[in-house]
């Protein structure tokens, strides 16, 4: 047994950073309570007022108005004014924690925490004995997903993303058939749908509740070219059916992830388009460690993405899978042509453009 000579220096600085963490960590639950109320909303809309002119105008409890300022203060977002014991959330500060903020609202993602910290007994004991978590645990994933996703959605897909594919608007304003495999909410297709009336959309998913969302949102809009279907797309059989298929973050959640890329490369008419959304990572850790989402990407795939693949007796990816696997079973899956963009505006994901 050697003895190791402690770095006192190192030590100090270590245990700094884990109060850092510490702090920020209790301090990400009080902004998601802030986000979820609606408090930063109201306070972008005033100047200095105090806890009961805030608690008014959101139409909060005072009480509680007056302790989440307190963290809040104490954290940096909000400024405090103890002479007259006021509180002001600084424009530049709102640009990050309210809804019209939109993907830039890093205050919605905390939200989170909430619900991956919901099933850490069940993620430690698959620690211990293996398994995985159901998605049936997270009950409010497809609500968060819907929230995060539709807000990159609305600022990007219509005039960033679907671009990216040479000649791809002009396709759907002539007609095509599109799918959209693991739709969840179905906010992509609805976005679509409306912006091409000639075109026609499905959109596949195993979750009901996630698919009434969905159907509700068409209606609502008065899509008649949007449909959707319960169906697990690891066993889609549908052999040259679509000009374009998407994937918007949902490959590396899935339990056989290479039957569902294989299965979208034959449902493919020629020269269609397979377009994957999914994480921008490397598949090496040492590629990571200075990736500015790198902490949130593999706490991320452990409470929920690896999880509830393996939970299905999947191959558990993870959320860190990386380009060069996405490229390997893309490749794999049948597609000859790869290419890798990214979007101004979206800092987490890469564009895949896949043809046979």
């Amino acid at each position: 047994m050697t003895t190791q000579t402690i770095d006192e220096t190192k030590q100090a600085a270590f245990g700094e950073k884990m109060m850092e963490v510490m702090n920020h960590g209790f301090l990400g639950l009080t902004l998601s309570a802030g986000h979820r109320t609606g408090l930063f909303d109201s306070m972008s809309t005033l100047d200095r007022a105090t806890s009961e002119e805030h608690a008014r105008h959101a139409g909060l409890d005072e009480r509680y108005v007056r302790e989440l300022l307190g963290g809040l203060v104490t954290g940096g977002i909000v400024e405090y004014f103890p002479e007259d014991q006021t509180y002001r959330l600084p424009p530049e500060h709102a640009a990050f924690v309210t809804r019209a903020a939109g993907p830039d609202n890093i205050a919605a993602m905390l939200e989170y925490l909430g619900l991956l910290g919901s099933v850490e007994d069940q993620i430690v004991e698959c620690a211990r004995n293996g398994g995985g978590v159901p998605y049936s645990s997270f009950t409010r994933f497809h609500e968060l997903m819907r929230q995060e996703s539709g807000a990159i959605f609305d600022a990007t897909l219509l005039e960033s993303t679907l671009p990216l594919v040479p000649g791809l608007p002009e396709q759907l304003e002539r007609g095509i058939d599109v799918a959209d495999i693991g739709c969840g909410s179905g906010h992509a297709i609805g976005l679509m749908a409306e912006a091409y009336p000639a075109s026609r959309f499905t959109g596949y998913d195993f979750s009901e509740q996630a698919l009434g969302v969905a159907r509700q949102e068409a209606a609502d809009r008065g899509l008649s070219n949007a449909t959707f279907e319960l169906q697990d797309v690891g066993k889609l059989d549908v052999v040259e059916g679509y000009d374009l298929i998407t994937a918007f973050d949902t490959i590396h959640d899935q339990a056989e992830p290479r039957k569902v890329l294989a299965n979208a490369a034959r449902a493919l008419r020629p020269g269609g388009t397979f377009l994957m959304v999914d994480i921008a990572a490397s598949s090496n850790l040492e590629d990571n460690i200075d990736h500015p989402l790198g902490p949130l990407m593999y706490t991320i795939s452990t409470f929920h993405c690896m999880t509830v693949s393996l939970a299905l007796g999947g191959e558990g990816l993870g959320t860190a899978w990386g380009e060069q696997k996405a490229q390997e079973l893309l490749k794999e899956a049948g597609f000859t042509s790869v290419d890798v963009h990214r979007v101004e505006g979206d800092i987490q994901n890469n564009y895949y453009i896949a043809r046979r």
